[in-house]
């Protein structure tokens, strides 16, 4: 099976300074090939003019992290602006003192498993979009393994890349254990073994500013990955948090390399 490519558009949040910006990187993306985009912020459009800009474009979108779940209490406003973006899947994520120790990861749980209450009575599927903390250990137990145990209904949006935490782990092997959970598939490419130790605190989130690189040509073995992916995973999101490269050639040397290998499809 081939997969659609797409493109987390917060890739490019450098170039989507304002709404006019924001049309004109989307066009640029459609251009390159990219058939699914998955925004992170809709830059003041409204999600019907932003759904009409991608029907124009011959683009589609399958899940956004805007809106994104934090808490219960919102739930029932997030399900109103998916029901308008067309959408039955919603994102959600923490950061990493929401799994810090065990005691964390509790309360993290206890407040999915409440928002999941809340979304499967809506008919919403909840996904959770991870990072590098999350595949840290407690005691040689996995802390993404406690959490999912202690969490039964939650998707997972699998950014592959972060599961190697810093050369610690097997991107691979970590698909493998998560699959059957799995909804969505992030990539981005980067040496593994790199110190997180430089990576710095701001106002309590992570800045995760570390060496990646355009897909292909870091230690990601993305064939093998997306061998062991379920077939029911139809799109592949590329996103790219920082580049070794300028922006725009990272995200078209990521599209040439995924396309020219076969190994997604496009619209060019």
């Amino acid at each position: 099976m081939i997969r659609s490519i797409g493109l987390q558009l917060y890739s490019l949040r450098e170039y989507s300074q304002t709404r006019e910006d924001f049309i004109e990187v989307v066009k640029r993306v459609a251009k390159i090939g990219y058939k699914v985009v998955e925004p992170a912020g809709l830059h003041d459009m409204k999600p019907a003019e932003f759904r009409a800009l991608l029907d124009d474009l011959g683009l589609e979108m399958v899940s956004t992290h805007s809106p994104w779940a934090h808490n219960p209490e919102e739930c029932t406003r997030l399900i109103d602006e998916l029901g308008e973006m067309r959408l039955d899947k919603c994102v959600c994520g923490y950061g990493p003192k929401d799994f810090e120790d065990l005691d964390a990861i509790k309360r993290t749980a206890d407040n999915t498993n409440a928002m999941l209450e809340i979304f499967n009575k809506a008919g919403i599927t909840l996904f959770q979009h991870n990072h590098a903390f999350e595949f840290e250990r407690i005691g040689g137990e996995l802390k993404y393994d406690i959490y999912t145990r202690l969490v039964p209904g939650i998707k997972l949006e699998l950014d592959a890349y972060w599961t190697n935490n810093f050369g610690a782990e097997n991107p691979v092997e970590m698909l493998k254990k998560f699959r059957d959970r799995m909804v969505l598939l992030h990539l981005k490419d980067g040496p593994f073994r790199q110190d997180a130790n430089e990576q710095t605190y701001k106002n309590g989130i992570l800045d995760r500013k570390i060496t990646l690189c355009p897909l292909g040509q870091g230690d990601m073995e993305i064939p093998e990955l997306l061998a062991e992916t379920p077939e029911t995973i139809r799109e592949v999101i590329v996103e790219h948090d920082y580049s070794n490269k300028e922006m725009w050639q990272t995200v078209t040397e990521s599209y040439e390399y995924m396309t020219k290998n076969g190994l997604c499809a496009g619209n060019v």
